[in-house]
């Protein structure tokens, strides 16, 4: 298979293959403990503050924890207090780009797509760092999400180039994701892995 083709079956092959591993990597997270995703998540914060370096005077990008994920609001705050801005993506509509809205403690959020908690309000910005949470990854460094395309759609139309950061547990981790052309590799994927 080349590395972003499909030889090994069409469109409707992968898509079926990606919801079953999707599934089976969900359902694999949703084990872990409160305390054992806490102390991952703890790695994981102190490996993107190794891949970002200082974040003063950089807007980015993190995301509201959902179903299992790391929770990296904590490592948000900090990034806040060592100078840097937190945007929280958007679902603004069905199969368009993702807007990235800043958010403090204290701005007011409301539900979004999956019930996630989003900014209610506030300009769209252009991260410096996005970061993008995993449900798998390969070495090749695609990232496996939930099948909305939404970061790659955002990633393909974004001016300017953010570093891409996809995060997650090291059991995320599997031999392919079988990319598509439609996919955008990530430049880092951190893990709590030591």
């Amino acid at each position: 298979m080349s590395e972003q083709g499909n030889d090994d079956g069409g469109w409707a092959d992968v898509a079926r293959w990606r919801k079953a591993e999707r599934a089976r990597l969900i359902d694999l997270r949703m084990t872990l403990s409160a305390e054992e995703r806490a102390g991952r998540s703890q790695r994981i914060a102190a490996g993107l503050d190794a891949a970002i370096g200082s974040p003063e005077g950089r807007i980015v990008s993190g995301y509201w924890p959902f179903r299992g994920e790391p929770d990296l609001r904590d490592w948000m705050d900090r990034v806040r207090r060592r100078g840097g801005r937190i945007a929280l993506p958007v679902v603004v509509a069905k199969g368009q780009p993702l807007e990235f809205r800043c958010w403090s403690p204290g701005d007011k959020l409301e539900r979004g797509v999956w019930n996630i908690l989003v900014p209610a309000q506030g300009p769209a910005v252009l991260p410096d760092v996005v970061i993008a949470p995993v449900v798998g990854f390969d070495s090749a460094r695609y990232r496996l999400g939930y099948g909305g395309g939404f970061f790659d759609r955002t990633l393909a139309a974004m001016q300017g180039k953010p570093l891409v950061i996809g995060i997650g547990y090291a059991e995320a981790a599997i031999a392919t994701i079988r990319p598509q052309p439609h996919d955008i590799k990530m430049d880092v994927i951190v893990t709590d892995a030591a």
